[in-house]
Formats: C-alpha cells, structure tokens, sequence
C-alpha cells in the first residue's frame, strides 16, 4: 500500500514563488511506486487548496480561476487518522486521508516554524525541523547569538528594529560606521537574499535599511568579507546522526548572491526558473582539504546545536586571503532541498526525499513512545465556588 504524501508548499512569504519551483521539482521526482502524492498548495491569502491541476506550473501563471479548479480545504484529525476536508458545500465530505507531510515552503510565516507548529498541533507526522529548530534558522540575529555562545564563527554585525531605526538613527549609523565598510544590510527574517544591499560606504546606508524595513521590523548589518568566497554544505540526519554532502562555491553576479542570482539569472522567461538546481557553482568548492573537513564538521555542529531533521544546508563565508571562515545562516527547508549537492555525491533526488521522509516517520514513531500527558485529571475535584485560587491551596 502506497504512503500518502501531503506535500505542502506556497504561503504569504516573499518566497512563495520559489516555494512552488522546489515543491514541484520534488513531487516529479517521489517514487510513485511507493507515495500517493497529494498537492496542497497555501495561496499568499493563506488558503489551503488541493488538486491535480496544482501539480502543473503552467497553472500558477494565473490564479484566478484557482477556485474554479481547485478545492479548498482543512487538515484535521478524525479516529487517529488524518484528512483533509473540503470547506465549501452543504457537504464537507473528507476528500483524502494523509499519512505524512512533506513541507517544501520557505520563507516568513510558513519555514520559520509557524507551519511545523501547526502541523505539531494537528498531530501529523511531518518530514523536516520541528519548530525551534525552524524559527532559530529563520532570524539572523538569534541565530549569530546561538553560533557565538557555542565558539562558532559569525561575521560581527550589528542589529535593530524599525522603531529603533526611526528614534535613535544617529546612534546606530554611528555603531555601523566603527563597524566599518562596506557591510550588508539584510532583513533578519527572511531567506533567498530578498532585500539584502551590499553597502560600500556611508553615503549608500539609509536607502539599503529603508529596503530592509520595506520587508522586515528586524533589521542586520554585518560586516562584509571584501575577498569573498560563498560556500555551502547540505546536511542530511537528525539528532542522532549527521552527514554531510560535497561543498559548493557558489558563484554571483553581484558582490553578494542575490535573488537573481539563485532563481532569475538563467530562466529566458517568466516561470522557467529551475530553483537553486540552476545556480552557477562549482562543486567541490575550490578549497583546500583542511578548511573542506573543517566546514563538513561545522556543518554536523550547527544541525545537532539547533536539532535539525531532514534536509538543510549551512552557508558559510570564506576570506580568501586568509582563509577565515564564518556561518552566514542555516537553511532549514533549502530551495530545491539542495539535491544537487547530494547528487555529487551519488545519491540520486529519489533516494534523497525517502531518506528523510523516512527520518521523519521513524521520528514519529520514537516520539509517540514518550510520555506526552498524564491519565490524571486535576478537574475532577473542582469546586467552581472556591475558583482557582482554593484548587491551589488544597
């Protein structure tokens, strides 16, 4: 009997787009022999809707007759199973039962945990970091804290929120300025390079963090690596094993890798992009073996301190010239899930997605084995007359 497979992808994030690119690259590639794939596609209104005609690209070049085609629907669970309904008509039959969810969706809102702790109330297992895991990957400022505490290298930086920005602006441009230039001014929440400005000097910074709080309330200076080298390194496990795949250097048009860089520079027209798969790299990164094994053993020590499961990938900065080394940010949910590093090391996208999604259903069932509530019920002696404070006293 085959695995029915909720694959989950879309949401209100500036990367909703790049979510369909991956989740759809993935489905093409899930053994149909063992997975009943079923689509479930959350618009930027954050409405849930399911169907086949969510698994053609062709069908996101214009969504108004999404509701036309396609249902919309809710998880819930019934008898120890789990299904979606549909939500509109007089009969809200179950359309499909699910065993398992595969999230592919990136961004604010859906990757930084708000999905995994919907998914964990609901009950489903699901493929992927839990929610603490995902929402410490997800804010470039907890996340630097975390790294620094535990003696993993970050660049130096500094961080604020608009508010702040507003109020006190001739102090914080003066903490960036003894920084020094040139830096990169980011959102702290978002991913794929949305909003980010390399900034060279003094004259460039209020027009880079007006961008940044145009998409976030968080915002991160860091000090920029002027003989840069990107790198990355995807790690497949959870907290009881990790391995590393080939590193790549990845290669941008601009001083920074931009958006454009990972989804737009090689798509000839609107919707062809191939995701992250279709970035410039080289691979294995141009490095040598001692900073190669030392990136692959960081990599293991970031999953493991932030409890990652399933798919990530580490990005790393290099100073060339020293050969310095600093973690940008994990990636929790990586564009394309990084099956073309995985690839390099002979592992094909089929055998990557039933890896984790096997980690994700052995995960299931260990957890299940806790203790999670107590056959106790501490409202059978309550008197309503006495109210809270009496129970506490007894």
């Amino acid at each position: 009997m085959k695995i029915k497979l909720g694959v989950i992808f879309g949401g209100e994030s500036v990367e909703h787009e790049v979510s369909i690119i991956s989740a759809l690259q993935a489905i093409q590639n899930l053994d149909n022999e063992k997975y009943e794939v079923i689509p479930i596609y959350i618009s930027k209104e954050k409405i849930w809707y399911t169907g086949h005609m969510l698994l053609d690209m062709e069908f996101y070049k214009d969504l108004k007759d999404m509701e036309k085609f396609a249902k919309k629907v809710v998880l819930y669970k019934k008898d120890n199973k789990y299904y979606l309904q549909k939500v509109n008509g007089l009969f809200r039959k179950d359309i499909t039962e699910l065993d398992v969810i595969l999230p592919i969706v990136h961004g604010n809102g859906v990757e930084d945990g708000t999905l995994a702790g919907y998914l964990d109330t609901v009950g489903i297992p699901y493929v992927g970091s839990h929610v603490l895991g995902s929402s410490l990957g997800q804010d470039k400022v907890i996340i630097k804290e975390i790294l620094k505490s535990n003696n993993i290298p970050v660049v130096n930086y500094v961080w604020f929120y608009d508010n702040e920005y507003l109020e006190n602006k001739d102090n914080l441009l003066k903490d960036i300025k003894k920084m020094g230039y040139p830096v990169v001014v980011k959102p702290a929440t978002l991913g794929s390079s949305v909003g980010i400005t390399y900034v060279k000097d003094e004259k460039e910074i209020e027009d880079a963090i007006d961008t940044a709080i145009s998409y976030d309330n968080k915002i991160i200076v860091e000090e920029a690596i002027e003989n840069l080298t990107e790198v990355n390194c995807s790690v497949i496990g959870n907290y009881e094993y990790q391995k590393t795949s080939p590193i790549e250097e990845v290669m941008g048009l601009d001083e920074i890798l931009s958006f454009t860089d990972k989804y737009l520079s090689n798509s000839k027209t609107k919707g062809s992009s191939k995701g992250m798969a279709q970035t410039s790299r080289i691979i294995p990164a141009r490095i040598s073996d001692k900073l190669t094994k030392e990136i692959s053993e960081t990599s293991k020590k970031v999953f493991r301190l932030l409890n990652l499961s399933g798919v990530c990938r580490i990005d790393y900065l290099i100073d060339s010239k020293t050969n310095d080394f600093y973690v940008n940010e994990p990636n929790t949910i990586p564009g394309s899930l990084s099956f073309y590093l995985w690839k390099e090391a002979g592992m094909s996208y089929t055998s990557l997605l039933d890896e984790i999604i096997q980690i994700a259903i052995k995960e299931y069932k260990n957890n299940s084995k806790k203790v999670k509530s107590f056959d106790s019920n501490i409202l059978e002696g309550f008197n309503g007359s006495k109210g809270v404070k009496g129970i506490k006293g007894n």
